[in-house]
């Protein structure tokens, strides 16, 4: 199982960016995934996920009403839409399949990971 996230970069606050989760070996259509973020010097924090069954999602309080997680079962891509964005999300960003998607899966049901990509908010 291999995931990728890509679609990183610089943005200034209060732009946007999407980021996508793609993989190889695994079919997300039949995962639950989820999304967190490494900054430097502050602990992981899981960031959002979003169900495999009715594509219910959560997402933190953190991020709630700027980021939408979505899903392509055609492409194999699961998306993190990030909008109105801060300085405080400057973080990198890992996708990861999950035993389950509610406001608890992080860290508890994380299963695989991978790359990340790094996003950058400054001015």
């Amino acid at each position: 199982v291999q995931l990728q996230a890509s679609g990183g970069g610089l943005v200034q606050p209060g732009g946007s960016l999407r980021l996508s989760c793609a993989a190889s070996g695994v079919t997300l259509g039949y995962h639950h995934i989820g999304w967190f973020r490494q900054a430097p010097g502050k602990e992981r924090e899981g960031v959002s996920c979003i169900s495999r069954s009715d594509g219910s999602t959560s997402f933190a309080d953190s991020v709630k009403g700027r980021f939408t997680i979505s899903r392509d079962n055609a492409k194999n891509t699961v998306y993190l839409q990030m909008n109105s964005l801060k300085p405080e999300d400057t973080a990198a960003y890992y996708c990861a399949t999950a035993r389950w998607c509610s406001s608890s899966w992080y860290p508890r049901a994380m299963n695989y990971w991978g790359k990340g990509t790094q996003v950058t908010v400054s001015s």
